[in-house]
């Protein structure tokens, strides 16, 4: 068992009236169990909450006035650790569900299309199953840096495949390519974890479908997967934003602290993780329904709007 306590405080100048829908909220399924959160907007606006039933994401969207705007959000966040089986089998495509399909599809920064010949070519020749994706994380580590501010939020896999260098977000989109282009269906997964450097922020990392299910992998290595606190499930980064703007509206601070505690009692700290490249952090298909109590009121929700 393993908790974690998020601290998220994002700052904004707005210019004109605008909309604003966040991504931010820890999610309701999968391996971990929220126990409490909050969510403070500063100065105070009307909300709206909804579930995505297809990815388990949770949005609030909501009117902005000009001025300053501060968003803070936390939360504390049980997770599980569960050993990953090491032969799991890749699932042909005729076996695959209906609703897992398109993430076999090509995406606005998935390339799969355009790097099949690629990807045959570095790990076509490797038996199929979960071994191959553990393959395609290790080459993606060992052959691209990881160099903060070496791409922005155009960069595609295939770019980051020239340059061989990106951030956390490449790394993950350069997986999914990857595996898509072997017919292995992937797709982004964000959220919070904690991590020495570079400062912390929101990670990315990417889920292949394997055995019938879900298998987080990290060619950063920045931190153990099944650490991590998901917010985000989408085909690439234009489906998890943490925050989609419809306006003139710009970021003046961001800052994202992750405590990390072994037990209930949160009197020992996680010791640093280290990375071990080892196949863990299964997810296993959790169906999404809309809470009805999600009208931020409920105990496990709580939802605060201060002067």
């Amino acid at each position: 068992m393993h908790f974690s306590h998020v601290d998220a405080v994002l700052e904004y100048e707005v210019s004109a009236p605008s909309h604003l829908l966040l991504n931010i909220e820890a999610a309701r399924s999968g391996a971990q169990a929220l126990v409490s959160e909050d969510l403070v907007i500063e100065p105070p606006v009307e909300m709206q909450a909804f579930c995505d039933e297809s990815s388990g994401n949770r949005f609030v969207r909501f009117d902005a006035k000009p001025g300053p705007l501060r968003i803070r959000y936390r939360a504390h966040v049980q997770r599980s650790h569960v050993e990953t089986p090491n032969d799991l089998a890749e699932v042909p495509v005729n076996e695959v569900p209906h609703e897992v399909l398109h993430y076999l599809m090509p995406s606005r920064y998935c390339e799969s299309d355009l790097m099949a010949r690629c990807a045959v070519q570095l790990f076509g020749d490797l038996p199929p199953g979960i071994g191959r994706v553990q393959a395609i994380v290790d080459w993606i580590h060992e052959s691209i840096t990881y160099e903060p501010g070496s791409s922005d939020s155009t960069t595609t896999a295939s770019e980051v495949f020239v340059e061989r260098a990106g951030v956390c977000r490449d790394f993950a989109h350069l997986g999914i390519t990857f595996c898509r282009a072997l017919n292995i269906p992937a797709r982004l997964v964000v959220g919070y974890v904690w991590f020495d450097e570079p400062p912390q922020d929101f990670h990315a990392v990417f889920e292949a479908w394997i055995g019938g299910q879900w298998v987080l992998f990290d060619p950063t290595r920045m931190a153990p997967v099944d650490r991590l606190v998901r917010v985000g499930t989408g085909r690439d980064a234009k489906d998890v934003a943490f925050c989609t703007i419809f306006g003139p509206v710009r970021m003046t601070g961001k800052t994202i602290e992750v405590r990390e505690m072994q037990d209930e009692r949160g009197v020992k700290p996680a010791d640093p993780p280290k990375a071990t490249g080892q196949i863990v952090g299964i997810e296993k298909p959790v169906p999404v329904t809309n809470d009805p109590g999600d009208s931020r009121q409920d105990s496990a929700h709580e939802v605060v709007v201060t002067d």
